[in-house]
């Protein structure tokens, strides 16, 4: 962590460099608040707070190029009780952003804490390698990871990314296993234009520590890793995308050695009133010692659909359903802005054991049957 707060100060000190030039000079930040009751949990009742303060500076040169930089801190605290028993306590300031990046017409290079996200698939997304958006958050949030990211974009809309990240302690989107920290990562993604859409591949490797997991797998200091990933859409009469990755280790550690996700979806908006948004999504994933086995598979259906009712208000489904558990998770939401404000009102029907994949945030609020009540400012 120190070496992350002293990237912090460089970040913020080099964009005080741009004040100067007095091109950009932005405050912004949001708040959130929010309750939840689950009469079936533990703790029924929980309540939080979070504030996201972000700087943003930014100037160009006499070529045209843009030096910009963005510092944001995630200050947040939650409660969680059961009335006149038990109460639980928990909260964290961090850094959320911070980066510097210079960017032209084509090329953007952006260096420190940042969001890298891909792919072709909206909810269920086997691209999801280094964030963790959960579909159901109305706020979109998400950790960033520390590194570098460089993209080219070709005339023909082509592009190329490559990245290098380092200092990662944590899982990103579906790893099971963290990264030893002390070895960099890293990878790219070739991205081509196709008729009627676009298609990518994407690499990544990186190097795993299964020591201190806690996990029934053998413990390895180095565990090398190599992810795989293609990924197509086309706009057609409908939206149509097809998304998938596949890991593959080089230490024996069982049903963890390959692991490999598959996602085929369509979306459509249907002309009715003012447009009912509608879209499906089809996952397929298993984790085995051999590769493409598929023999500790898993399988989700996803639909989804939004309707604005009016000018400020939307109504928001999502619908799981898991084959293997013939479980149907269920989530509606209602959203109402105003200028500067926004809110949401959640409900959820669930099981008790929440088996959503790769779905971060908090999975144990929205265990069973509950509401969630959610109040959002920005400035």
């Amino acid at each position: 962590m120190p070496k992350k707060v002293l990237t912090v100060c460089i970040v913020f000190l080099l964009s005080s460099k741009l004040i100067n030039c007095q091109d950009t000079l932005r405050f912004s930040g949001q708040f959130s608040t929010w309750v939840d009751l689950n009469k079936s949990a533990n703790l029924p009742l929980w309540g939080g707070a979070r504030y996201i303060p972000q700087l943003n500076l930014g100037t160009r040169n006499k070529s045209g190029g843009l030096f910009d930089s963005e510092v944001s801190l995630n200050a947040y605290g939650s409660a969680g009780t059961h009335p006149f028993d038990t109460i639980t306590l928990s909260g964290d300031i961090k850094p959320y952003r911070t980066w510097v990046r210079y960017s032209t017409e084509q090329l953007e290079v952006r260096v420190g804490l940042q969001r890298i996200s891909f792919g072709s698939a909206s909810i269920l997304r086997p691209l999801m390698w280094f964030d963790q958006i959960d579909p159901r958050d109305p706020l979109k949030l998400t950790d960033g990871v520390w590194g570098i990211l460089g993209r080219y974009y070709f005339i023909n809309n082509a592009n190329i990314w490559l990245w290098c990240l380092y200092g990662n302690n944590k899982t990103k989107g579906w790893e099971v296993i963290p990264v030893n920290r002390k070895i960099p990562e890293f990878g790219g993604r070739f991205q081509i234009p196709v008729p009627g859409g676009e298609a990518a591949f994407s690499y990544h490797h990186r190097v795993a520590d299964s020591r201190e997991t806690g996990l029934p797998v053998p413990e390895y200091e180095k565990i090398g890793e190599n992810r795989f990933g293609l990924d197509a859409k086309w706009d057609l009469v409908a939206g149509l995308w097809i998304e998938g990755s596949w890991s593959t280790k080089n230490k024996d550690i069982g049903m963890l050695n390959n692991e490999i996700a598959i996602n085929a979806g369509i979306d459509y908006t249907f002309k009715l009133g003012s447009g009912l948004y509608t879209a499906f999504e089809q996952l397929l994933a298993s984790t085995d010692e051999e590769p493409f086995a598929f023999e500790n598979t898993r399988n989700f259906s996803l639909f989804t659909s939004s309707y604005p009712v009016g000018l400020s208000d939307k109504l928001s489904t999502f619908i799981y359903y898991d084959w293997k558990d013939d479980n149907i998770y269920s989530f509606v939401n209602w959203q109402k802005q105003f200028d500067k404000t926004m809110l949401y009102l959640i409900a959820y029907w669930n099981p008790e054991t929440f088996l959503l994949p790769a779905q971060a945030g908090s999975q144990s609020l929205f265990a069973g049957k509950g509401i969630q009540i959610m109040f959002v400012l920005n400035h």
